[in-house]
């Protein structure tokens, strides 16, 4: 067989086919592979704009970003997890509405942006040249908007083959026009045209690859079902804006757009491995979790199994990334990021506790309890709020990343395993004892890399390239060992993953 027809059977061998198991794990396999393809389009584009345009600069993208994110989270009604829920395979009476709907809500963002602009960039940021690009990135949502409602069967029926050519056709996109833009005039508008290109890229091609056509009709029964679900995920959404990105609108507002920079950068890249993860886990999850939401039993299961596999990779990718810290900055950013490598340290366990907490959500969300994520993102924004003036006035950026952190750590990680134990009637010892192989393998892995880093007389680069490899072959050393002298099963969940993917 020539390489193309290897390739096209290789592609319809993990077409999501099969028993619920088998089409999990191979939309699994489609969204990791689209997330770490997006992932690195979209980090190596932040890389090339961090030397090209520079802090400062990419500080006002922050700063339109933020803006951008708080209007989006505070008008999410949740729409598309409310069909995904449905025990109803088809949900075409709903997508005219849905459709409705959304439109509705881009045009609401797009000119709500343009208002307010003004009054976020120079009275809130004190930074006028802000409120342009506020603007034209306000255009997102009214582009977005537009998009054929079907996609939603995407994740609905596990087709995570065609999300995959939709996501990272808009990546590529982004890729190619931020960097050239940048090219030619390194300043900020190359992120603005790059972000507006992927979407515009998504709009056209949500209509090409699902084949329904929407209709400009409006169901107000069909509306008013589909909100008293999404409500929850408005509050969820608006509480996780709130401790999720209020850290960034706080340095920014306390500090300068620079350190915005700093922060949000550090803050991307360590998180990249945790962010990848989580949203493979909430995406695909939660119509797998909805389909044994009445058998508590195999919920239990697949819960653990997923718990197990996150934190398999989580572990080993949090303690790697604080350990290759100091000469990542410098390798790949430059001399002028050095400032935030302490904060990409302590954000990079963030991102490890935040991966571990994903696996959570979708259960809740699945046996029709998504106040859960509601009631609990309530007491981490009431902790940030006591704690992240006093630590970010003392300490800078390194203090608001200790803040998100260690209010993680505790109480916040406890109170979710107590709830998940509550809510699927499974001992705490059960999830707890989830974490500690995989801990165990880690600390050693990156204990090496960082002595490592301390002698080594070679170029951050040259660390680079030479540590991650001898971090990967010593933690899967370890990983092997604690196989074979304990009743760990870590080996045996990837053998059955590797078997749904190739049945």
């Amino acid at each position: 067989m020539s390489l193309l027809e290897r390739l096209l059977a290789l592609i319809k061998r993990l077409k999501p086919e099969g028993t619920v198991v088998e089409r999990t794990v191979k939309s699994a396999g489609w969204l990791m592979g689209q997330n770490v393809l997006g992932r690195v389009l979209q980090l190596g584009m932040l890389a090339v704009l961090a030397r090209l345009v520079g802090p400062a600069e990419l500080g006002l993208v922050g700063i339109a970003l933020l803006t951008l994110s708080g209007t989006q989270k505070f008008t999410n009604i949740g729409l598309n997890k409310a069909l995904i829920q449905k025990t109803e395979e088809n949900v075409d009476t709903h997508l005219n509405t849905t459709w409705m709907l959304e439109m509705g809500r881009g045009v609401l963002i797009a000119a709500l942006l343009f208002v307010i602009a003004p009054f976020v960039g120079e009275w809130f940021f004190e930074e006028p040249r802000a409120v342009q690009i506020i603007r034209v990135i306000g255009l997102s949502p009214l582009l977005l908007g537009f998009r054929n409602p079907g996609i939603v069967y995407f994740q609905k029926n596990l087709e995570f083959h065609k999300e995959f050519a939709y996501k990272v056709s808009g990546d590529a996109a982004q890729f190619l026009v931020g960097v050239g833009y940048a090219l030619i005039n390194p300043t900020a508008w190359a992120f603005v045209f790059g972000f507006l290109a992927a979407d515009v890229v998504k709009l056209v091609l949500s209509y090409v690859i699902h084949d329904y056509r929407p209709f400009p009709s409006f169901d107000l029964d069909i509306a008013k079902d589909l909100i008293s679900y999404g409500k929850w995920v408005t509050g969820s959404s608006i509480l996780y804006f709130i401790y999720s990105e209020g850290d960034d609108a706080f340095v920014g507002w306390l500090l300068t757009p620079t350190a915005l920079a700093y922060y949000q950068y550090t803050y991307r890249f360590s998180n990249a491995p945790a962010t990848e993860l989580s949203q493979v886990i909430t995406r695909v999850m939660l119509p797998a979790y909805s389909k044994l939401q009445t058998d508590e039993k195999e919920l239990r299961q697949a819960f653990l199994k997923t718990l197990r596999v996150t934190a398999l990779v989580s572990f080993p990718s949090a303690i790697g990334i604080a350990a290759i810290a100091p000469d990542f900055v410098v390798a790949v950013f430059g001399q002028d990021w050095t400032p935030a490598i302490p904060a990409m340290q302590v954000l990079a366990l963030y991102g490890l506790f935040r991966a571990l907490g994903k696996t959570f959500g979708p259960i809740w969300e699945a046996i029709g309890r998504p106040d859960y994520v509601t009631k609990l993102s309530v007491i981490r924004v009431a902790l940030i709020a006591v704690f992240i003036y006093p630590l970010t006035n003392e300490f800078g950026i390194l203090g608001t990343a200790l803040t998100v952190t260690g209010i993680y750590v505790f109480p916040m990680m406890p109170l979710d395993i107590y709830v998940m134990s509550r809510s699927i009637d499974l001992p705490m010892r059960s999830i707890y004892y989830e974490f500690a192989y995989p801990l165990i393998a880690s600390v050693p892995m990156g204990l090496t890399v960082w002595y490592l880093g301390t002698i080594s007389p070679f170029s951050s680069l040259i660390n680079l390239l030479v540590f991650i490899p001898i971090g990967i072959v010593v933690f899967v050393a370890l990983v092997l060992i604690l196989e074979l002298v304990t009743n760990w099963t870590a080996i045996k969940n990837f053998e059955q993953i590797y078997r749904n993917l190739t049945a």
